[in-house]
């Protein structure tokens, strides 16, 4: 217990280091499309820009390491959070589209290479024992901080210039946290690639799932705001929106997961496409008022935020032990990067050459066409399942080593208890 004690306040300043990038992310994330569309960018143009974003974080995935195992890691941390700052500074400079998706294109290889940083220390100071405790509060303080950021929209419009400065000082914080801490720097494992048609025939509905989560989240955070603001025309009613939707999210991680466990990752796929599918009908046919808005956000948030958990909990129940769990899952997660990157392009023509409503039918189409999918696909036994484990909406490459289903012991101990 003490040992256990010690372990927690050792990694204190990591939680607060992830809180504040977290509220900087989430916030410029959301403005971005809010400050763009403002000032008069045409609604494709700004799905391109965000796409730049979830460009950079794929390319991170694939190339940050390098960085991180030649300099180590406070080195590299200081470097991708002076890589933040300027971008962020430079947005409220200078107002050029193409120049802003480069900035965006660099603030994402950034951030997710903060990620990186941060997860394989996490990982490098928790047990085995430790790991699920760990992770469940790495996710809740990511979702509660990312929408801590969403209020920061409220901003005056006299000081929205100011959003770009508050998120470098954000970031800034996160650098402090990490400056004072004396922690051992882990040694980052190379990264082995699986070929997406390797990885579909190994795990064709994680990989459905996990790209149409990603699809689902960039939507959210870079389009949803668009639709919100077109509706509204209010960033208060936005913020607020992207908060009850985060809220929902958080929410609903716990029940979600232990229903999985109970009735299969399938079922329960299934059932969040089916959910995120009503939903969006419910946008298209309701008539819109505040309340409810934020009614529908929740709603949202519980469906489109539990899809990816489930599905890599899915690759964690099909796949056998010749296979190197730890590797397939970064493939997951590179696939729902590529979902996450597809979105904004995608919604964004959409917009531009259609109508808003294509947002929320593109999520009533995915929602039905991954629930009748997952139904097709083979019910997992029940002693082969392994245990639901819940991630933070936005992971690093290095979040399936900090995975505690790689530990035996671990998974026979949750199974135990249900």
């Amino acid at each position: 217990m003490e040992r256990t004690k010690s372990v927690f306040i050792a990694i204190s300043s990591l939680f607060f280091s992830i809180g504040f990038l977290a509220i900087g992310y989430g916030m410029i994330m959301t403005f971005i499309g809010v400050f763009l569309k403002e000032n008069g960018t045409s609604d494709m143009v700004i799905g391109l820009i965000n796409a730049a974003f979830f460009l950079g974080a794929m390319a991170s995935a694939i190339f940050s390491q390098k960085i991180i195992s030649t300099i180590g890691h406070i080195r590299s941390f200081v470097t991708f959070a002076s890589l933040m700052v300027i971008t962020f500074l430079l947005h409220s400079l200078f107002l050029n589209e193409a120049f802003w998706a480069i900035l965006r294109l660099i603030s994402g290889f950034a951030y997710y290479g903060l990620l990186i940083i941060l997860e394989s220390w996490l990982n490098e100071k928790s047990s085995n024992e430790q790991r699920g405790q760990i992770l469940a509060i790495y996710t809740a303080v990511f979702y509660l901080s990312t929408a801590v950021g969403q209020l920061l929209l409220n901003i005056e419009d006299d000081f929205k210039h100011m959003i770009f400065s508050i998120g470098a000082v954000l970031v800034l914080f996160s650098v402090i946290f990490i400056a004072m801490t004396k922690i051992k720097e882990p040694t980052l494992q190379p990264f082995e690639r699986y070929s997406f048609p390797k990885l579909y025939n190994i795990v064709p509905l994680a990989v459905t799932g996990s790209f149409i989560s990603g699809f689902f989240i960039g939507g959210f955070f870079t389009m949803v705001p668009l639709y919100i603001l077109k509706v509204f025309d209010s960033k208060e009613v936005l913020s607020l929106f992207m908060t009850f939707t985060l809220l929902g999210g958080l929410l609903s991680q716990w029940p979600i997961g232990k229903l999985s466990d109970i009735y299969g990752r399938r079922k329960l796929i299934a059932f969040t496409g089916f959910f995120t599918a009503i939903v969006s009908l419910m946008f298209i046919l309701l008539p819109p008022s505040e309340t409810m808005i934020y009614f529908l956000g929740a709603l949202l948030g519980i469906s489109i935020f539990c899809i990816y958990p489930l599905s890599l909990s899915r690759a964690n129940d099909v796949i056998d032990e010749n296979k190197d769990i730890v590797e397939i899952s970064r493939a997951l997660l590179f696939a729902y990067g590529m979902g996450s990157f597809f979105a904004p392009v995608v919604i964004g023509l959409g917009f531009n050459y259609l109508s808003h409503q294509i947002l929320f039918i593109m999520f009533l189409i995915l929602g039905i066409y991954l629930a009748l999918y997952s139904l097709s696909r083979k019910r997992v036994e029940d002693d082969h399942m392994s245990v639901f484990v819940s991630v933070p909406v936005a992971s690093g490459a290095v979040i399936p080593e900090f995975d505690p289903r790689q530990d035996q012991e671990w998974v026979d101990e949750q199974q135990s208890n249900n």
